[in-house]
């Protein structure tokens, strides 16, 4: 059988197309996969934020419609690009065994930073956390692959970037500080690959189904209902990170913010699958937190 394999362009969307395709033929040695790079809107309109895009979701969307049109079979992505519901006439029909989630400090070491340094970032969820802890810092976007970010790193200052970019692309830089979930909540679906497919190809979605890694999923399922549930892909300063525990417990810790910066609350809770715990502590947070659910995340 062949397989289509539709990814972005970029050297980082490649490698995960590549494992996905390695994890592919493992399972099913014989099988032909072609990848489909394509280069997106959201990857050359580098003078554009996120939001401008339009959000979660722009990275994602092209490559989703060649799926959709039946000029590919399936499509990979980072899941963190993912919009919070599956588009109609696709499902996500694989999550492989999640990466490192965490987000990295490259360039100094967040105390070591000296009053008035700046920190380049397009991610309001990273900028508030690390607001929140140096207060004496400045910010500035950006964007583009991770050579280019690692271009811009600017002097006595720092850039912040997701660990399992840099990690599958085997770079390191001699200042480095990972940034755990003490310091920062990861983006809802950091580290993970969601392999999506047409909802109605059931030979391909038995096909993928083999490179599924269950725990994988009921954590990105978890972070995935705290979207949802703050209202769809809103450009908030947000994030969520899910944890496996003992008699299958989920406990998901996650931060919001107001668009400001302020209030700033954090919150964990822990509770079975069938209670949506991700869905229990957006609400939870968004008591406390004054937010428009329609506005940009």
């Amino acid at each position: 059988m062949k397989l289509r394999l539709a990814t972005r362009r970029s050297p980082l969307a490649l490698w995960q197309a590549d494992e996905v395709a390695r994890l592919l033929r493992r399972a099913h040695p014989g099988i032909e996969i072609e990848s489909l790079p394509i280069s997106t809107t959201a990857d050359e309109r580098l003078d554009l934020t996120i939001a401008e895009l339009g959000g979660k979701g722009a990275f994602a969307t092209q490559v989703q419609a060649l799926v959709v049109a039946g000029e590919a079979d399936a499509a990979v992505h980072s899941a963190k690009d993912l919009p919070s519901i599956t588009v109609p006439d696709l499902v996500l029909a694989a999550v492989p065994r999640r990466g490192n989630p965490f987000d990295v400090l490259v360039g100094a070491k967040l105390n070591d930073l000296p009053s008035g340094a700046t920190i380049l970032t397009g991610s309001a969820r990273r900028r508030v956390q690390l607001q929140h802890r140096r207060p004496d810092i400045s910010f500035g976007e950006l964007r583009g692959n991770i050579a280019t970010r690692l271009g811009r790193i600017p002097d006595r200052g720092a850039i912040v970037m997701a660990a399992a970019a840099l990690e599958r692309l085997g770079v390191t830089s001699p200042t480095m500080q990972l940034l755990g979930l003490e310091a920062m909540v990861p983006q809802v679906g950091q580290g993970a690959l969601a392999v999506e497919c047409r909802a109605d190809d059931a030979a391909v979605r038995e096909l993928l189904a083999v490179i599924e890694h269950r725990p994988s999923r009921i954590r990105l399922e978890a972070e995935r209902d705290f979207l949802v549930e703050l209202g769809g892909d809103c450009d908030l300063p947000a994030g969520a990170f899910a944890e496996l525990g003992p008699n299958s417990a989920v406990t998901v810790t996650a931060v919001l913010a107001g668009r400001s910066g302020t209030p700033l609350e954090r919150r964990s809770i822990t509770g079975a699958v069938s209670s949506h715990p991700g869905a229990r502590i957006a609400t939870d947070l968004r008591s406390v937190v004054p937010v428009d659910p329609k506005g940009e995340r």
